[in-house]
């Protein structure tokens, strides 16, 4: 990975601008490819902050990369290539810009579902939790604590929200949205990749509380997996060695930012507010650590 100028939003001419999401910009290369480009962006609270956090997006592709390898006995994934070198013309020319945060990827018809696996209890599945017992469904034990390691890991999806926030669902309510076969093959495929993925952070020093997958169908019908995998954006990373149970753990993720933010009087509606630049800075610090401990390099 090399170092590149910050990219809070891209304009490439050369190609037709599909979607701009929080993070990522894409692009359409032809009829049966995509180019993802993760951007510098960071968002909390469903709004896109106004602050670039630097390198972050260069971190998110080379990370999802490394994953997509690793994991790719358990399912195929829609990455055909992430290194410039290898794209088509139309984007090796703005390599100043795309360069190790651009991925070539393959079209596909994506479920409207996303596909979280939920290791500890934290987040959204914490509050759940205390409110009912239950997280998407699942009955939990009484006198679970915060953070803590769940007996097993649980699949619980969510909603895909274009605006907004994802919504928890139940398995069943899966099944009224995409069917029992569908429903069936993500649960078993993300609890594979989970406790894969689980288990070589582990070795590394890096605890994934939880995360979240998505998938598509290619044009042949099958299932692969698509967007990112396994980031400081998709999942939550705490380090192991600070694990300690009955509090919010400290994290390699966006926690950061969003810890920050509570700490303002701010109503959580665009616009929204600006990162002081040692906020950024050190949050920048967290991803690139995160690639470190996971890749075994430093960046």
């Amino acid at each position: 990975m090399t170092a590149a100028a910050t990219v809070l939003e891209t304009s490439i001419s050369d190609l037709q601008l599909v979607k701009r999401g929080k993070v990522r910009d894409v692009y359409s290369v032809d009829d049966e490819h995509f180019l993802i480009v993760a951007t510098d962006r960071i968002s909390a609270f469903d709004c896109v902050l106004p602050t670039p956090i630097a390198r972050k997006g260069e971190v998110l592709t080379q990370l999802s990369r490394f994953w997509f390898e690793r994991l790719k006995s358990i399912t195929p994934h829609h990455l055909v290539t992430a290194r410039i070198e290898e794209m088509p013309e139309s984007v090796r020319r703005h390599k100043e810009i795309l360069g190790g945060r651009s991925m070539l990827a393959r079209r596909t018809e994506v479920f409207p579902v996303e596909c979280v696996v939920r290791g500890y209890l934290v987040g959204s599945g914490w509050k759940d939790y205390k409110r009912t017992g239950e997280v998407c469904g699942h009955k939990l034990p009484t006198g679970l604590r915060e953070s803590d390691q769940l007996l097993e890991p649980i699949f619980t999806p969510a909603t895909k929200a274009e605006e907004g926030h994802d919504e928890n669902i139940s398995e069943e309510q899966m099944r009224d949205i995409i069917g029992d076969e569908a429903t069936n093959t993500l649960r078993d495929i993300s609890l594979r990749l989970y406790s894969e993925a689980s288990s070589y952070a582990r070795s590394r020093g890096i605890i994934i509380a939880d995360t979240k997958f998505e998938f598509g169908r290619d044009r042949d019908g099958k299932i692969i997996l698509i967007d990112e995998a396994l980031t400081p954006d998709s999942s939550r990373f705490w380090p192991a060695d600070e694990y300690e149970p009955g509090r919010s753990q400290p994290s390699f993720d966006k926690q950061y930012v969003r810890d920050y933010l509570e700490s303002l009087d701010w109503d959580k509606k665009p616009p929204a507010p600006p990162l002081p630049p040692e906020v950024a800075e050190a949050t920048t610090a967290r991803y690139l650590e995160a690639y470190r401990l996971l890749m075994g390099e430093s960046v």
